[in-house]
């Protein structure tokens, strides 16, 4: 039996600089920067007072009043993005076996703002300690995939992925091998996190892993730069409705583009580090081009890990030498967190956002706040900057790596007939 081909019919974003795929995509190919100061919490005893929050989230457009009351809003992002994608693509899963659909979902803390909030409400409250009866369902990681089965009656394969920052993309993998194996037509995937609270930004500032520059916040994530100094915190989710190809052709379904090959890999080096050379990552990236079918000069868009942390920045750029060596002239490189900032494990899906829109329309959105290229960076890479490309994008790479090293890269093309 031959392996079935996927492809991507329908799309749904939430995220730091647009609240659905059209405001963020355009907004990602003018630079907008999403990085702001830090409103969901006092920041008065953190180093980190900034992050890239999401703005003016309207939980009512899609999910009922009970939908928001008993979830966090991690799972309140994945129903939002899910919906977006279901109204895009098309899909009436009456029509079709729901055993077909399903949903594999990721998220890297889950409900880990519901816990901190619960736990400090019940050690302060000394007359009557509680807990939420929710608390349980709304912390779970594996929640938000449950309930996006639910709202859309998806009764085919469904969990959830957590590979830290690679979660997403985990989570697109596993989608795309089992449609690849016949063994379902659609799934909704993708991740959602909502991780700017006490607990993350203190706990991520004690690794000494996030910028601290509150004086320039705004620049605080760039990417390659000789300046970088940690990461900057960002939150959000995207939906990707990924098809079995004949069975979207049979529907009459808008393609955007198609799903590739996937790969993913273990550093087996350190618990928060990328291994220095790129021994995973170059392997992951091998690997993926290789089941894509693409040639290396055909990878003309790479939407980079870059969190602009100083050692893990240079470690992908390590990686990247291994395996494009000599096809750094036709491979563009973008660093989309410079104006996202890190949406940790949902960050995969809003980038394989940006990779399939690249595809279908042949342009690269740019990387921002980046000045002075790093010279362990090197010059001789095409990291675009400031504005958007124009140029063809046979096909575009999405890498993420993840604390535990965790290494996940999946590539997308044109949809042929």
């Amino acid at each position: 039996m031959s392996e079935r081909r996927v492809v991507i019919t329908g799309l749904g974003a939430l995220t730091p600089i647009g609240n659905d795929v059209e405001s963020f995509w355009n907004n990602a190919l003018a630079g907008t920067n999403g990085v702001k100061k830090i409103t969901k919490f006092d920041t008065a005893k953190f180093k980190t007072k900034f992050a890239a929050e999401i703005t003016d989230f309207d939980p009512n457009k899609y999910l009922t009043r009970q939908e928001i009351k008993r979830n966090d809003l991690y799972t309140q992002y994945a129903l939002h993005v899910c919906a977006e994608a279901m109204e895009d693509s098309g899909l009436d899963i009456e029509s079709m076996d729901p055993f077909d659909a399903g949903v594999i979902w990721g998220s890297g803390q889950g409900g880990l703002t519901t816990m901190e909030q619960e736990i400090m409400s019940y050690v302060e409250n000394d007359k009557n300690p509680r807990y939420n009866p929710f608390l349980i369902p709304k912390f779970l990681t594996n929640m938000a995939a449950g309930l996006v089965s639910m709202k859309f009656g998806l009764m085919g394969i469904n969990y959830a992925t957590v590979s830290a920052c690679a979660t997403a993309n985990s989570a697109m993998m596993d989608a795309f091998n089992y449609i690849k194996m016949g063994k379902a037509k659609v799934f909704l995937t993708g991740a959602s996190e909502s991780p700017i609270s006490d607990a993350s930004i203190g706990g991520f500032n004690a690794l000494k892993a996030l910028a601290t520059d509150n004086e320039n916040f705004e620049t605080a994530s760039r990417p390659f730069d000789k300046d970088r100094s940690g990461f900057v915190m960002g939150e959000g989710a995207a939906c990707i409705i990924l098809e079995d190809y004949e069975h979207a052709k049979a529907r009459g379904a808008k393609i955007y583009a198609e799903m590739l090959g996937a790969s993913m890999t273990a550093d087996a080096y350190h618990m928060t580090a990328s291994h220095p050379e790129g021994k995973g990552a170059s392997v992951a990236m091998e690997k993926a081009i290789s089941e894509s079918g693409l040639k290396k000069s055909q990878i003309n868009y790479l939407n980079a890990h870059a969190t602009s942390t100083p050692k893990g920045d240079i470690a992908e750029v390590n990686a990247l030498s291994k395996v494009f060596a000599e096809h750094k002239e036709t491979l563009n490189i973008g660093a989309s967190k410079s104006m996202t900032g890190h949406l940790l494990g949902a960050a995969g899906a809003i980038e394989a956002i940006l990779c399939i829109k690249s595809v279908q329309e042949d342009i690269i959105p740019p990387t921002i706040n980046t000045k002075v290229i790093s010279e362990e960076i090197g010059q001789d890479w095409n990291i675009v900057l400031d504005k958007a490309k124009k140029t063809t994008v046979e096909g575009a790479m999405s890498n993420s790596f993840g604390f535990g090293g965790h290494n996940t890269v999946s590539i997308f093309g044109k949809a042929t007939k």
